[in-house]
């Protein structure tokens, strides 16, 4: 008896009562790729699985990017949300120059960007120059005083590579630590 042939007191595939369990043929099953999908030419859209909405409450890593220059810290901004690629990138905001819209950087302003991205899960401060680390150090220091947000950590990291590591790692929900070590990380290793 071959393979094909159904054994004695068996019925063919295509012909059971339903008293026994079917085969799906692979090419009709829910999984199976679009017909000609091996081939690059598909019959069928693809269909996209629905991502899930984060729930409310559970919140991200924070991120600020303090820069003397506005213009420079909304650009690191755009380049670390582009990279990061996702419709629910963690909070980040940019700041930079001074109050009287010159180049500087502004302890009152970095304070108000770290309580705007504060979702109770920490808060990572990536800077630019030195003197935008001596303020946010100094900001850091009175903490409570400048009614910072708990806990609020400084990157000792490059300005750029740092941004884009701790944003891709809060957006993919990395913890404090995690997104601290991603951003410092870049400064540890050699560009060849």
């Amino acid at each position: 008896m071959t393979s094909s042939q159904p054994r004695t007191g068996e019925q063919p595939m295509d012909q059971r009562d339903g008293s026994r369990a079917d085969v799906i043929p692979i090419t009709t099953a829910p999984s199976a790729p679009p017909v000609g999908a091996a081939t690059g030419t598909l019959t069928a859209p693809t269909p996209t699985v629905p991502r899930p909405a984060r729930p409310a409450g559970h919140g991200r890593v924070g991120l600020v990017l303090v820069s003397h220059s506005h213009e420079v810290a909304d650009a690191v901004r755009a380049l670390a949300l582009a990279v990061a690629e996702s419709d629910d990138p963690a909070p980040v905001v940019a700041t930079g120059g001074s109050i009287a819209d010159g180049l500087g950087t502004s302890a009152v302003l970095v304070a108000t960007a770290a309580r705007r991205v504060d979702q109770g899960h920490g808060v990572v401060v990536l800077c630019d120059l030195e003197g935008a680390v001596e303020t946010v150090l100094a900001l850091l220091t009175d903490a409570d005083e400048h009614g910072l947000p708990f806990p609020v950590r400084f990157a000792d990291a490059p300005f750029v590579e740092g941004s884009v590591a701790a944003v891709a790692t809060a957006t993919a929900g990395g913890d404090l630590a995690a997104v601290l070590d991603a951003a410092e990380e870049t400064g540890r290793r050699t560009k060849r």
